[in-house]
């Protein structure tokens, strides 16, 4: 192996985007694939790190399937992004490891996009011992290897994707005719694999027009959109060119003059994302005569076969700078992701063509700890929680280092694009709108030397008279209740929406809990009752603390504590006529001084921020304040519910 010597120019760092976790908790030994945007990116930078989950019998992780993983990997990565090298995780000797890393990514690389990298690609090890990284660049300029001397972890990784990057999106249904002959099904596969073919040639070519849309437009920007033709699509034509041709593109169009400057500081990544919207476009009318005259088409439908329409669904995302022409990005990104889309399909499809078809749909996600965008193809065949496809997502958490107890790539995590959707889920039954962790603007709670545990995701606020329901005096249980519903529902673990009181009612007296009179009452509920809810309509268990005393709640502090680090659900305090959900607590083990979060299902006025926040509402409440003054009460006894997260994904 050739090193640089010493001086003769600086030695390459690696700039890592993806969060420590992704890379230093990967499994002792294991294999991790690099992905970044060397086009779009500055060299040697890292934006990912994905598992390698296929390897060769009896190999170990070291000797990976690349069949497999490329097959599995093209479904998965967004045009845009690339592979740019791969780690040994649990190496023990760097010169030897680091080499086989370089030379796996290099093949799986040539494997997924067929031809060998033009950039820089890297191999690494991850000592087994002290977690340090340690890595060779193979530079694009030439055979040379050389060590790098720095890891470099990015502070503000979604600026750097950000600030020059932009998505764009393609969806195209499509209905395929494939004739088979009415005897033989010997040329079945065959067959297919022409007509995917000669679909994908389609996608480039004088019948495919494409129409480029920016993000959906406010009432004060000005909706652009550009019509992409065949003669467009060459990179070349993207210069300007004689007006007298009749040819369709007159300027370079950039991906930028899609966005206005207001939009692109928003998140590219958010549940609620902006593309440019990219739609196929038919065109039936394309006259390829020198003379202009029709020309008559014949077709031929063979009559002694059978027809088999094969539908699909393609729905691509593409990351792209926005300096790029547009034209140069349809080309070149959306058009070969279609053709990647196809052939994952083509593989999923083919072995069950003669029997039920699969309904393959893409979805695009962002979980938490990645910075890319991805793409899953789901059979929407199965219901999200059968086993097969409850199978393919903890592969894919496995392969993203994602957590094995939580849904993170359910087709409601999926991003969704445009202006209105991301507006509903803010909105209640009868449209009235719904606050979300108004936690996050509240001030310190005071306690030195604290450790904060708080709740792990997003909740919405259920207040007396939210919704038109006058509760005011006996349903701040129902309150707190409806709050731990919505962190179900907003976590995804649950598609069922909040209940309303008189829906809680129900439920109680439908297990046989309450008697048929209590429906449309106005009567207490406490945390056994909410327990029996939670059971029946999500199957979540639930923990009970008892304390007989207010006074006794700081020495709950420990516990409560360890479930919000291990569960990190909202938890319900019910004392004497009293509810409330807590969402944290700050701890100091030492001084045992402590506070706890509450939301304060007690409040009365209108849906705004400032004003529950400044008054209280959601505050750090100590159980004895400055003044002496007791939170909870002496004389009341008090039960906690700590409902659990559930084990899925």
């Amino acid at each position: 192996m050739e090193t640089a010597a010493d001086g003769s120019r600086r030695r390459p760092a690696l700039l890592l985007l993806c969060p420590k976790t992704s890379i230093l908790s990967a499994p002792f030994p294991s294999l991790l694939w690099l992905v970044g945007s060397p086009r779009f990116l500055q060299p040697v930078t890292v934006a990912a790190a994905l598992r390698c989950l296929r390897c060769l019998p009896d190999d170990g992780p070291f000797s990976p399937n690349l069949p497999h993983e490329a097959d599995e990997i093209r479904g998965l990565l967004v045009r845009g992004f690339d592979i740019v090298g791969a780690l040994l995780v649990g190496s023990a000797n760097f010169e030897a490891d680091a080499g086989r890393a370089l030379e796996l990514a290099r093949a799986l690389r040539e494997r997924l996009f067929g031809e060998k990298a033009s950039h820089d690609m890297v191999g690494g090890c991850v000592d087994a011992a002290t977690g340090d990284i340690r890595f060779l660049i193979s530079e694009s300029i030439g055979s040379e290897v050389v060590e790098g001397h720095e890891v470099v972890w990015e502070d503000e990784p979604e600026r750097l994707l950000l600030e020059k990057g932009c998505l764009l999106r393609c969806q195209l249904p499509l209905q395929l005719p494939l004739y088979l002959p009415l005897d033989d099904n010997s040329g079945t596969e065959a067959r297919f694999s022409s007509l995917i073919e000669f679909t994908a040639a389609n996608l480039r070519g004088p019948h495919a027009s494409y129409l480029v849309e920016g993000p959906t437009a406010t009432s004060e920007e000005l909706h652009h959109s550009v019509i992409l033709h065949d003669n467009d699509l060459n990179y070349l034509s993207c210069l300007p060119i004689n007006q007298n041709t009749n040819e369709h593109s007159t300027r370079i169009v950039y991906c930028s003059e899609f966005f206005s400057t207001k939009r692109r500081d928003l998140s590219l990544m958010s549940e609620n994302a902006d593309a440019i919207q990219i739609t196929v476009l038919s065109n039936q009318s394309f006259n390829s005569s020198k003379a202009g005259s029709p020309i008559p088409v014949l077709k031929y439908f063979p009559a002694s076969a059978n027809l088999r329409v094969i539908n699909l669904k393609l729905d691509i995302l593409c990351y792209t700078s926005i300096d790029l022409p547009v034209a140069a990005a349809v080309s070149e990104l959306v058009i070969p992701g279609f053709c990647d889309q196809l052939s994952v399909m083509k593989k999923a499809i083919v072995s069950e063509l003669l029997t039920k078809q699969p309904q393959l749909c893409p979805y695009h996600f962002v979980p938490p700890g990645l910075r890319i965008p991805l793409t899953a193809i789901y059979d929407t065949r199965y219901e999200e929680i059968e086993e097969k496809q409850s199978e393919l997502r903890r592969n894919l958490h496995f392969r993203l280092g994602l957590p094995l107890d939580r849904p993170l790539l359910r087709t409601s995590n999926a991003l969704t694009f445009g202006g209105m959707i991301g507006r509903d889920k803010n909105l209640s039954k009868n449209g009235s709108s719904i606050l979300r962790d108004v936690h996050k603007e509240i001030p310190s709670s005071g306690v030195l030397g604290g450790i904060m545990s708080l709740i792990d995701g997003s909740y919405e606020y259920y207040h007396y008279l939210h919704d038109g329901i006058d509760d005011n005096g006996w349903g701040c249980a129902y309150r707190s209740l409806q709050t731990i519903m919505s962190w179900y529902r907003l976590q995804q673990y649950s598609s069922i929406n909040v209940l309303s009181h008189r829906e809680i009612q129900q439920v109680l007296v439908d297990i046989g809990d309450k008697d048929p009179s209590f429906v449309g009452s106005r009567e207490w509920i406490g945390a056994i009752e909410l327990s029996f809810v939670l059971d029946k309509l999500l199957g979540v268990s639930c923990r009970i603390i008892n304390v007989r005393s207010g006074d006794e709640l700081p020495e709950k502090c420990r516990e409560i504590a360890i479930h919000f680090e291990t569960q990190g659900t909202p938890v319900m305090i019910g004392g004497g006529v009293l509810a409330y959900t807590l969402l944290g607590v700050d701890y100091n083990e030492v001084s045992g001084d402590c506070a706890f979060l509450i939301l304060d299902p007690h409040y009365t006025g209108p849906n705004d921020l400032k004003k529950i926040v400044n008054g209280g509402w959601c505050a750090w409440k100590k159980s004895v304040d400055s003044k002496g003054r007791s939170f909870f009460l002496k004389d009341k006894f008090y039960n906690l519910l700590l409902p659990q997260r559930p084990n899925m994904v």
